[in-house]
């Protein structure tokens, strides 16, 4: 298939299941998106970022599952993604979403390399900062939001993730049962909620605040 029908089914697979994942996406948002695809296609021959899919399942597994994290992001919003790797989910977020203030931070330095060029690529690089060291050696930024979706080791990293983010932020993680396993053990509360097209997949809402509260309950 060539890099141009790749874009067409990537476009039409996005706005043929929007609307099961939440979201309403212009032309504008519809072309970025195309073009961040193209991209990561491409720079994905070299670094491996996300596992081979074809187009209509990029839309739906990468982009649109990505968006959902729009229904938990307030205007304006400070959000830290951790291990940010390809850019998911946050790149589909703010190229939806201009009003988020986004922190990147991926231990890879090729994938830093990456990411910078995707922002600058699809024109969203104002507001956003990439930081190319592991959470665990930066320091926490001023933020409200955490996200994760790709972490390397991510269940043995959630304590340490839970630690080291602001006492009232809100995680957002991306996982399965596993993670939900190590959730029950990290965190006394927590929301969670079905991925659109998932049997398996949830977004995690853990807020760190209600986190406090329950271990001074319980002490």
């Amino acid at each position: 298939m060539s890099t141009t029908a790749q874009s067409k089914t990537f476009v039409e697979a996005l706005e043929l299941n929007m609307s099961d994942y939440g979201v309403q996406l212009g032309a504008e948002a519809l072309a970025r998106l195309a073009q961040y695809y193209a991209l990561l296609t491409r720079w994905n021959q070299r670094l491996h970022l996300v596992a081979p899919a074809s187009p209509q399942g990029f839309a739906t597994r990468h982009i649109l599952e990505s968006l959902v994290l729009l229904d938990h992001l307030p205007q304006p919003a400070r959000v830290a993604d951790i291990g940010s790797g390809a850019g998911l989910p946050l790149i589909p977020c703010l190229i939806v979403r201009p009003d988020l203030n986004a922190t990147l931070i991926e231990s890879s330095q090729k994938k830093a390399v990456f990411l910078r060029e995707a922002l600058n690529h699809v024109g969203i690089s104002r507001g956003t900062k990439i930081i190319a060291k592991p959470f665990e050696e930066t320091p926490t930024p001023s933020i409200d939001f955490v996200t994760s979706r790709a972490l390397d080791q991510f269940a043995s990293k959630i304590p340490n993730l839970i630690n080291w983010s602001p006492p009232t932020a809100t995680l957002l993680l991306f996982g399965g049962e596993g993670l939900r396993n190590v959730l029950r053990e990290a965190s006394p509360g927590y929301s969670e909620f079905l991925i659109p097209h998932s049997e398996r997949r949830f977004l995690f809402v853990v807020k760190k605040d209600n986190m406090v509260a329950s271990s001074e309950t319980e002490q």
